[in-house]
């Protein structure tokens, strides 16, 4: 089907303010008289709070306001679990935690009064394993846990917050069917998004006690939700306002320093701002979950898999945030795009006491991919099949069922497979100490709801309302243009106004790749129910029956009759006198269904409701191996991703691009090191990102399958990107030097000690 704008590659609604500098950020905006925040942070990872002592600080000249735990609600917010205080209550649970607050004139006193806040403490057992902390015996976390509020029903167990299990067909069966068996354990590290900008908030309290709140966030309602729990303040007097964020990448789902920040301004009754520093980001927020995976996989000599099982245990550290969901769905991605007839997949939430863990690109998915990717290619190694053919022989098609027994409506899969095969030339010869690699991907894009409105101007012109936040991706792009197809308007006609909890519609989060497909969804029926108001009028105008005309370029035709029109201008003038009234369109969107087959499947345990669009994708990449120093350059990079309809096909590209760049850090470079719980590099310089020099050219190659219930046909694609990276390149790795890795981040000195392991191994068999 041809479309007038989407499937163009226009360019961003946001380009030309970042480029010259006019975007406003978080800590560009300043209030009258408003005040700077800063907050007191554990040296402890574990530890009773005897007694805090805030006088001196108080008596600082230009404090005007001091905070503890016992000064605020005694209440605790989460997204799945409350757990957490604003700050601490009588005990903290990791190092970095908050136990008190200040705000003041300006940085330097607000600094100087933390120095003069006297707290003792007394240490406390703490574990910081989460294998150790499953064990009888083992230091609990949270004593209290059976008393916190939950928003579903968690299977747990002492510093276990949850335990997610999928059960398909008949696991031990399969094994004894399988004339290979192969049972490894793989680890990843800890990692920070590392975005540009730093958390940060603006709290202001009016005389009614109404609280405005400004901040850098990717959901307005999240953040809303979370002040509204911690706090107790009633969602009608609390309006969040989302600025322009400089990325995210999970880690401001969340709330960060909102809630603090209002709790300051309601006693300094003047604004407040918090920007935490770069130590503060790497110390007390919530970077991805370090995990242990343990996995077993099956398989026939021909290469089918029969039976797989897999049991993964994240470390959320002190406390739940995003883990419960998670470990479930990370685990749920790792059985791959595969059709496997028996399957048993676990995955546990751990608590331990350190810096709290959250969403990441990529939402647990690729601690379990790295693990199963990494397999499978050994199985293909160990019975002589190529790794390509492996995963087209098990690779899932349309009509095939997702993990949990329901159906995809749209697979590109083996096209993937096969585009990225034939762009880095897949079986072509390699030079010495090279080697090529490549993973799967599967993810989903289509959860929870979104609600939009499409207003039109007097003018014609439209003004689209929604609540999703644009964090760098280009979604004030992708749905204006969805906006601007529908109505059949010029893109240039259509304005976005977008995450302002009290003026914009609902919408869950820009998380989980869903932005496209759900809000998306919701946009395109908003604009459809504003169009049909526009026909009934052109019908009254042009003397035409309503399912005779179309809208193109802000006119509305009467089919077959181009010279019978009349524009959207006119129509919209007319609307504000007419009996239906001004044109107006509103409509919500929910991914509706039951979770799972329980015909198919047995499910336990797991956080989320009805899933659907899922996304696929094929990353292949060629490395070198210096075996002096263990070196790994990337030579070449392919990343094809089925996106179901790509609405800007520029903007996906990005997207691919730049998950793909991230995901060079994960694998190759990027670590949290932590010592008893405390963060030892918590600095840019410390920890290392990839920088120009490191990063490939990539090669992105989109395709499209056309989601039968996406907007357009379209899919998300976020999150994909960096999916895939790590295992491709582990892979890779393998093919040039003969050695498989199975912990990250894949450094030069983990490829030389295996390099030195393979030598001596094969010197003690000779």
């Amino acid at each position: 089907m041809e479309f007038s704008v989407v499937g163009k590659s226009l360019p961003k609604t946001d380009t030309l303010e970042k480029a010259t500098g006019r975007a406003i950020y978080i800590d560009d905006l300043v209030l009258p008289g408003m005040l700077c925040g800063k907050i007191l942070r554990s040296p402890y990872a574990h530890a009773r709070i005897l007694q805090i002592d805030c006088s001196r600080a108080k008596r600082l000249p230009g404090v005007k306001a001091v905070l503890t735990g016992s000064d605020v609600p005694q209440a605790r917010m989460g997204a799945f679990i409350l757990d957490e205080p604003i700050l601490a209550q009588g005990v903290v649970r990791h190092v970095g935690e908050p136990v008190a607050a200040v705000a003041a004139v300006d940085e330097n006193t607000a600094k100087d009064a933390l120095e003069l806040i006297s707290v003792e403490y007394e240490e406390l057992p703490a574990v910081f394993d989460p294998l150790l902390a499953m064990e009888e015996g083992a230091p609990i976390i949270h004593g209290d846990f059976a008393g916190y509020a939950k928003v579903f029903n968690p299977v747990w167990r002492g510093n276990l917050c949850s335990h997610t299990t999928f059960l398909e067909g008949d696991v031990e069966l399969g094994f004894k069917q399988a004339d290979l068996v192969l049972e490894d354990t793989f680890r990843t590290q800890m990692v920070h998004q590392c975005y540009m900008e730093a958390c940060g908030a603006i709290a202001s309290v009016d005389i009614s006690g109404k609280v405005t709140v400004w901040t850098t966030t990717q959901s307005v309602f999240v953040t809303q939700a979370r002040i509204h729990q911690s706090l107790g303040l009633p969602m009608s007097k609390i309006r969040v306002i989302g600025t322009r964020v400089g990325g995210a990448f999970g880690g401001k789902v969340e709330a960060t320093v909102q809630p603090v920040c209002v709790a300051l301004s309601q006693v300094a009754f003047r604004p407040v701002k918090i920007i935490l520093e770069r130590d503060e980001e790497f110390t007390s927020l919530r970077p991805r979950h370090p995990a242990v995976i343990n996995i077993k996989t099956g398989a026939k000599k021909d290469g089918h898999i029969v039976a797989k099982e897999v049991r993964i245990v994240f470390d959320t550290g002190a406390y739940a945030d995003d883990g419960p969901g998670i470990a479930g769905f990370g685990a749920m991605m790792s059985r791959g795009p595969y059709r496997i007839p028996n399957v048993k997949i676990e995955g546990l939430c751990v608590y331990t006491n350190k810096i709290k863990c959250g969403a990441f690109r990529g939402f647990g998915n690729p601690q379990g991919t790295f693990a199963s990717e990494s397999q499978l290619d050994e199985i293909a190694h160990q019975l002589g099949i190529d790794p390509l053919e492996i995963r087209a022989l098990n690779g899932v098609e349309t009509g095939d069922r997702a993990l949990g027994g329901n159906p995809y409506g749209s697979v590109g899969y083996k096209e993937c497979l096969k585009r990225a095969g034939d762009a880095i030339g897949w079986g072509k010869p390699k030079e010495k100490n090279r080697g090529r690699g490549m993973a799967s991907i599967n993810h989903i894009s289509g959860i929870v709801s979104s609600a939009a409105t499409v207003k039109m101007n007097e003018d014609g012109t439209v003004v689209l309302l929604t609540g999703a936040m644009d964090i760098g991706q280009g979604s004030d792009t992708t749905l204006s243009q969805m906006a601007a197809e529908e109505l059949g308007v010029p893109y240039e006609h259509v304005s976005i106004v977008t995450s302002d909890s009290e003026t914009t519609p609902y919408n869950w989060a820009t998380t989980a790749s869903r932005t496209v497909y759900t809000a998306g969804n919701a946009v395109r029926m908003a604009a459809r129910e504003a169009k049909k108001q526009v026909i009934s009028l052109a019908a009254d105008c042009l003397e035409a029956n309503p399912q005779d005309l179309e809208t193109r370029e802000g006119y509305v035709f009467v089919a077959g009759s181009p010279e019978r029109k009349i524009p959207f201008r006119d129509i919209a003038g007319m609307s504000l006198w007419a009996k239906q009234g001004p044109i107006l369109g509103s409509a919500s969107f929910m991914v509706e269904g039951p979770p799972f087959d329980a015909k198919r499947a047995v499910v336990m345990g797991y956080p989320f409701g009805a899933m659907t669009a899922y996304i696929f994708g094929v990353h292949m990449v060629e490395v070198e191996v210096d075996t002096e120093t263990g070196h790994v350059r990337i030579v070449n990079s392919v990343a094809a991703h089925d996106v179901g309809k790509a609405i800007n096909p520029a903007v996906v590209e990005g997207q691919i691009q730049g998950g793909f760049v991230q995901g060079v850090g994960y694998a190759l470079m990027e670590e949290m090191i932590l010592d008893d719980g405390k963060v030892t590099n918590p600095s840019m310089v410390d920890y290392r990102i990839p920088s120009a020099l490191d990063v490939p050219k990539v090669i992105p190659i989109i395709v499209e399958t056309g989601e039968p219930t996406g907007p357009f046909g379209a899919k998300g694609v976020g999150e994909c990107g960096l999916v895939g990276t790590a295992p491709a390149i582990a892979n890779a790795i393998y093919d040039a030097v003969g050695v498989r890795i199975k912990e990250l981040p894949l450094t030069p000195e983990r490829v030389l000690q295996a390099l030195k392991n393979k030598k001596t191994a094969r010197t003690d068999w000779i």
